[in-house]
């Protein structure tokens, strides 16, 4: 991809021990500018709460890799905020040519629970956000090779999640929208993946889940946000050119 900016644009990077910021920091270490969206509001209503210092802790981290970086608080349920924060990446950096698509919202719902309202918020920024995004980063790429699109999904096809009947529909509907996608955008030169990174410590998970887990995962731990750095990382790169249009499970062998 060296003919190409090496601009990222990694969506949900609002926690230290994230998802989102270990894949900044893997991105960083491969030379690449990372511009970062984040959204405490949502974090503030979540059990974990909101980590108020960590998109200035983050940028301070990525500049002492070497590269540049910029961010934006960026609410991805409003439906004109994808072309905002392509807009302002571009201003601050440049041409975006790697977009990760980790931003999520997600409560527990089920059938007993799960009304219009709960719908439409998944909806809002599962769907609409990311697949807005998508396809405003795509008909901005002007490269002509070295795209990369990358989504974060959550493995709902490989077993039920009956108490998250919004969030697995959504990220269901990812997946699907990632292999059509692949398809329309290869002539431009863009890839198009999902990773499922299995169940993640990202300090959300309880002593009884973390040890439901380990009983269903053979390599007899949990994941980290690193692992699904690397593996983002990866795709990322000139070595992944021939991958495209692929839901990868990277999750340890974990089977529900």
């Amino acid at each position: 991809m060296n003919a190409v900016s090496r601009v990222a644009l990694v969506t949900g990077a609002s926690r230290r021990i994230g998802i989102g910021a270990a894949v900044c920091r893997a991105l960083a270490r491969q030379g690449v500018d990372v511009f970062f969206t984040y959204w405490r509001p949502y974090d503030g209503t979540m059990p974990w709460g909101a980590d108020d210092n960590a998109p200035a802790l983050l940028e301070a981290e990525l500049h002492a890799l070497g590269v540049r970086c910029a961010s934006l608080e960026a609410d991805l349920s409003q439906p004109d905020t994808p072309a905002a924060i392509l807009d302002a990446a571009e201003a601050a950096l440049d041409m975006v040519s790697i977009l990760v698509n980790n931003a999520t919202y997600s409560v527990n719902g089920g059938y007993d629970v799960l009304d219009a309202a709960m719908l439409d918020a998944h909806y809002a920024v599962n769907i609409r956000g990311t697949f807005l995004l998508s396809v405003e980063f795509a008909r901005r790429f002007q490269a002509g090779s070295g795209g990369r699109i990358i989504s974060l999904t959550s493995g709902q096809g490989l077993g039920p999640m009956p108490d998250e009947l919004a969030y697995a529909t959504t990220k269901g509907a990812v997946e699907a929208f990632t292999v059509s996608l692949a398809t329309g955008v290869a002539h431009k030169g863009i890839t198009v993946n999902a990773v499922d990174p299995g169940p993640t410590d990202t300090g959300w998970m309880s002593d009884d889940l973390k040890a439901w887990v380990l009983a269903h995962t053979p390599q007899g731990r949990v994941g980290t946000p690193d692992d699904a750095a690397r593996l983002i990382a990866f795709l990322a790169s000139d070595a992944a050119q021939w991958v495209t249009g692929q839901v990868i499970h990277s999750n340890g062998g974990f089977r529900p």
